[in-house]
């Protein structure tokens, strides 16, 4: 299955049993990529389409508030701090899952959010930065798969 927007080096997108889920995952993937591209206008189109997504998926009050946040952020700068919050919430709801196929990467730059480090989901190990873009797209480790 190609991924469409030429993502960089994605490898299979994890299957949710929760198919709803699994919608607002891939929609979460295409804000990150967006915040990797520091595309704040992309960011902000991705950022409403995940809200609906989000929408048709239970418990996620959480994330929908982060990811409205990310929405009506207005600058790059404010997303990212908004995808930190939101990456906490989206990993919650992944973590209660059941992955029928794949893995999510929970990952890690300690230098977001002004030092206190900030995490992210992502469907490969390579590590492409969203807080942080081209300026340190390699900063940053896995800590933990969730499978």
């Amino acid at each position: 299955k190609h991924q469409m927007n030429g993502a960089h080096g994605n490898e299979m997108a994890p299957e949710f049993e929760n198919e709803n889920l699994g919608q607002a995952y891939v929609k979460y993937i295409a804000l990150k990529d967006a915040l990797v591209a520091s595309d704040a206008g992309e960011a902000e189109a991705k950022a409403a389409e995940l809200v609906a997504a989000l929408s048709k998926v239970e418990n996620a009050d959480d994330a929908i508030k982060s990811a409205t946040n990310v929405m009506r952020a207005g600058s790059l700068e404010a997303q990212r701090k908004a995808f930190s919050e939101l990456s906490t919430h989206m990993a919650d709801l992944v973590k209660k899952a059941d992955i029928s196929a794949g893995a999510v990467y929970v990952e890690f730059c300690p230098m977001a959010n002004g030092g206190e480090g900030a995490h992210w989901l992502a469907n490969e190990k390579q590590i492409n930065n969203p807080y942080f873009g081209d300026k340190m797209l390699r900063c940053g480790k896995v800590k933990e798969t969730i499978k």
